[in-house]
């Protein structure tokens, strides 16, 4: 809705005259420029919550004889609505729909109405997101105004058990827990210290995006580092869970006991826990303005986990096997170097479309190539195998996610990965998430503060 429409609806609406209801909605206009100018996010009675939000740089797709149109970092303004107020507007006209602000640029934003606030409250604070990733935990919870992440990470390592060895990890706050009084497992972010510090490698409880079969402590250190991140409780909270898409490559795997046993896990700490498949979890943390309509990818450390949604409905998900770790032991094999020494590597400022400055950025370049160009090309053959594709009235934006997307150039790479050939789809933008390591557990609290 252009600021003409928003005057003519409110003449409409309000018995005004159009020079009547011009007077006030600039008068309206100018107030809210004015006061987040100052405050990055304001409250307004019967609408909702407005924040002044960076706008994240992209690539829209162009045809092929053009260049690609870079689309500039910058600021925007949106509203962030309840899923009470949400589910009021599937039944009910919405009064406003969308309004241009132009302060310096445009800034676009929706106004919704706002749902009774008591009732938001309680049950936003009932609410939590977790990613359960093959290399860390996320948890995102709170309300919308104060919305809180915690991590762990999804590694242990075993150290020999003595009295002495203990009291040490307790006085200096350790995570650990004991088998059986042979050795010590410490695990969660410490685990990554220790095993540094022993030129170890750290062993994993999960393996290409689900337990792992081959490690006999993969479920007891889960709980472990699960009770980190999120206490016991017999409210019955609103819990969802990220779970993996079924491997393209093969199509068969240990899913259903994957899902399951996590979800029986959650449930046994007084959770009302259920499964939200990856992919969908980044198009509900990213695409709400495009009504959660759009493919969502994550790119973690055991797979790459791709969504594709038409207005929050799953279409078409699946994974596949070649993300982080496969780079990680792809590099490590040709170098001679541990996985962990690696994946700090590229965590140091790996830069793909720079040249590398040694052998393993070399070999790094050559495997992050590798999982971008197989990434694509699944993704082409996913949705050409999709029957009865829903007819788009509009191009869907592409949004990655995950550690694996941190490096710079990933996107940069994806985007020249994605044009080599034609796509199913119409494409109107690619894009990476504001906060990559915590967009699926912010798209599984988006799921739970709808359902809760």
């Amino acid at each position: 809705m252009t600021k003409s429409d928003l005057i003519r609806e409110a003449a409409k609406r309000s018995g005004l005259t159009l020079e009547a209801a011009s007077r006030g909605v600039e008068a309206t206009l100018k107030i809210m420029k004015r006061v987040l100018a100052q405050e990055d996010r304001v409250r307004v009675q019967g609408l909702g919550r407005l924040e002044v939000r960076p706008k994240r740089a992209g690539f829209v797709p162009t045809p092929k004889s053009g260049a690609p149109r870079v689309a500039r970092p910058g600021k925007s303004v949106a509203l962030r609505t309840s899923r009470k107020a949400l589910t009021k507007l599937n039944v009910e006209p919405p009064m406003l729909e969308r309004i241009i602000i132009s302060s310096g640029g445009n800034m676009e934003h929706k106004i919704e109405k706002e749902p009774d606030k008591g009732q938001a409250a309680h049950n936003e604070g009932m609410a939590m997101g977790l990613d359960i990733g093959t290399s860390r935990l996320v948890l995102a919870s709170g309300t919308s105004d104060q919305l809180k992440t915690l991590s762990e990470l999804n590694a242990f390592v075993t150290v020999p058990f003595s009295k002495f060895t203990e009291n040490i990890l307790k006085q200096n706050k350790v995570s650990y827990q004991l088998n059986g009084g042979k050795s010590i497992q410490i695990f969660g972010n410490e685990a990554e210290k220790f095993a540094n510090f022993f030129n170890a490698e750290m062993r994993r409880p999960m393996l290409g995006g689900i337990l792992n079969p081959s490690e006999e402590y993969s479920l007891s250190v889960m709980q472990a580092i699960i009770q980190q991140l999120v206490r016991k409780t017999k409210k019955g909270e609103t819990l969802r869970f990220s779970v993996p898409g079924a491997p393209r490559e093969n199509g068969a795997s240990d899913l259903v006991y994957h899902e399951a046993m996590l979800k029986n896990l959650l449930c046994e700490m007084g959770y009302n826990a259920k499964s939200i498949n990856e992919g969908l979890a980044v198009v509900f943390a990213e695409l709400e303005k495009e009504n959660f309509t759009g493919i969502g990818i994550s790119c973690g450390g055991g797979m790459c986990n791709v969504g594709l949604a038409f207005m929050s409905l799953p279409v078409m998900t699946f994974s596949t096997s070649k993300a982080g770790d496969y780079i990680d032991r792809g590099v490590a094999s040709v170098t001679g170097e541990l996985p962990t020494r690696i994946r700090a590597i590229k965590e140091e400022g790996l830069d793909l479309c720079a040249q590398p400055k040694n052998k393993y950025e070399s070999a790094l370049h050559v495997y992050y190539n590798d999982v971008i160009e197989s990434l694509a090309d699944s993704l082409r053959g996913a949705l050409a195998e999709t029957k009865n594709l829903p007819r788009l009235e509009k191009p869907i934006s592409i949004v990655l996610a995950g550690g694996t997307t941190k490096p710079q150039g990933f996107l940069e790479k994806f985007y020249e990965a994605m044009q080599k050939e034609d796509f199913p789809l119409e494409i109107s933008e690619i894009k990476r998430a504001a906060s990559p390591l915590t967009t699926t557990a912010r798209g599984c609290l988006m799921a739970a503060l709808y359902d809760a």
